[in-house]
């Protein structure tokens, strides 16, 4: 592919430093709230409140981290940019916007409109 894949290697290789830094930090925030003693329901409640919110963010950053690691390794064997729906590149301004993204803009409104018609 005639993509120069140099820069967003970078962009990704940043944000995969950002992603583990603050998935760490979240890990020790959660273990920390399970060592505390908590005195009564309303120390429960909100340990669990923020733990729970905590562990979504945990789910979604996760999620990009391993997305970010597909598209690193899609660099290093030369298949990075390409859906992976219809095999065709994807667009320069999308990559821009999402580095790690595995479909062109097509085929990602195709599997949106189809993930709403299963639901």
């Amino acid at each position: 592919m005639s993509m120069n894949t140099t820069h967003f290697k970078e962009i990704l290789l940043i944000r995969k430093a950002e992603l583990e830094k603050i998935l760490f930090n979240i890990t020790s925030e959660i273990k920390e709230i399970n060592r505390c003693e908590i005195k009564d329901d309303g120390d429960f409640a909100a340990a669990s409140m923020d733990s729970g919110r905590d562990y979504q963010i945990f789910l979604n950053q996760k999620q990009e981290l391993d997305e970010i690691n597909e598209a690193l390794k899609k660099i290093d064997n030369g298949s990075y940019g390409i859906c992976e729906m219809c095999d065709e590149p994807i667009s320069i301004e999308r990559l821009k916007i999402k580095p790690y993204a595995k479909y062109c803009i097509i085929c990602r409104e195709e599997i949106e409109k189809e993930g709403k018609k299963y639901r």
